[in-house]
Formats: structure tokens, sequence, C-alpha cells
């Protein structure tokens, strides 16, 4: 059989020649319609069968791109999904997990690199905005990030500092000055998911980001902001005059 058995052997189908011409029209009919219109008019079941596509290039990919769809709610939420709930799909084996790893990192990379580290930071909001809602809104856990800030408020660096539960991550505004300090950083940007998909923000939120405002300003440190990030949206707490 030519191809790429060892994708049909951990998905668990076959692939006789009858049902590879079968599909091989459907398949070639959807790329073809990518290349003419571009990702953006496709269905998302479409794009997700062409992404499956590249691991599993032998067997008609669009039921289980249906499938994920429906187990996980959304494109992104198919991508965001932690690799053992993926190893639970029937049809999805270690390597077509590791390919729909391997396209949300290239994803997330190409979010970050949007951002022009030359350009103030506040300047590219909506790309900040999209930058982040794609790599935290479908998280399960939460995650705290930082984006730390030069004197022009340019991206010096965005760093992960904690992970936590479904519903807290452990933050230590004295920690978060400190690597402030060790970058330079003359201005923060907050930013934290609420795996609930509800970007309001918490008492807890507001007590925290408060805390380190106070530790901030003495040292010269500008708090732009504090952004939520949701599956519904997100929010500032600058915006929300909470800050």
């Amino acid at each position: 059989m030519s191809g790429r058995p060892d994708a049909f052997a951990e998905a668990g189908f076959p692939a006789p020649d009858d049902a590879v011409d079968d599909h091989a029209g459907h398949r070639q009919r959807v790329r073809e319609r990518f290349l003419k219109v571009g990702g953006d008019a496709l269905e998302d079941y479409e794009l997700l069968e062409l992404a499956l596509q590249l691991a599993i290039p032998r067997r008609d990919t669009k039921a289980l791109a249906k499938t994920l769809l429906r187990e996980f709610g959304s494109f992104s939420g198919v991508f965001n999904a932690s690799q053992a709930r993926l190893a639970k799909i029937k049809g999805l084996g270690p390597t077509t997990i590791a390919h729909l790893k391997v396209i949300q990192a290239v994803a997330a990379r190409f979010g970050r690199d949007r951002i022009d580290s030359e350009q103030p930071i506040l300047s590219s909001w909506s790309q900040l905005i999209d930058y982040c809602n794609s790599q935290m809104a479908y998280q399960s856990i939460e995650q705290f990030r930082i984006l730390f800030l030069d004197k022009k408020n340019r991206l010096i660096v965005d760093e992960v500092q904690q992970t936590g539960t479904v519903d807290h991550t452990p933050v230590y505004p004295r920690e978060v000055i400190r690597r402030s300090l060790e970058l330079s950083a003359t201005a923060l940007i907050l930013v934290h998911n609420h795996p609930s998909g509800d970007p309001t923000p918490s008492s807890a939120d507001v007590r925290m980001t408060k805390e380190i405002q106070d530790i901030a300003k003495p040292l010269g440190i500008t708090l732009h902001d504090h952004i939520i990030i949701g599956k519904t949206g997100h929010a500032s707490l600058r915006g929300l005059k909470l800050l």
C-alpha cells in the first residue's frame, strides 16, 4: 500500500484502494477551494479537515473534523485541547496529535511575531489581544503571563510566570517586580485567563493587581493594564476603571 500506512495503523482505520479513490476527489476539491478563496472562506470543519490531511493523507478526514469540533466546541478548542483528551478520540493517534500540536505552536509563534517589538505595544493593541486569545482563551487551567516593556513601551519579553488550577493561579507580586528589575523593564501588562469562559475580574484579581501596582510605582515601573481572557471575550481592568 502506498502513502502513510503508519498513520492508518495508529488511527485504527484501513485504507483500501477503493476508499482512497472515493475520497481523493473530495480532498482535491477542498484543497483547490482553499487555494482559490483562502482559509477565511472555509467552514471550520473544512479547514480542520485540511489540517488533518497533513497527518492522515489517505483517509477521508471530514467526519473526524466534525467529531472534533463537536467534542471541543470550536476550532480553537480542538487545537488547545490537551494531548490526553485528544487521545480519547477514535481516529487520533500519537502522530496525528503531534501534528495538531505543531500547528498550534506555529499559529502561536505567528501571532507573537505580529507584535512588532520595534513599535510601542500600545499601538498594536488588537494584535496583542488576538495573540493572548490564541494562547490562553481555551486553556483548561489558569495561566498568568507578563509582558515586560521598555521605556518606549516596546516588548522586551513575554513570559508565563505561573500556571495553576481551573480557577486559581498563585501570583507573587514581589517575584513579578524582581523579574521586572532583572529585565530593566519600566512598564508591565499582566494577562491571565479564566477557564470558565467569563472574563469578568474577581475581587482577588483586582486585589492582586493593586498590590503589584503599589510595589511597582515607587520603583518607576508602570502597570499599564491587567487583561483577563475568556472564551466569551476579554476584560481590561483599566478599561473597567479598576486600575
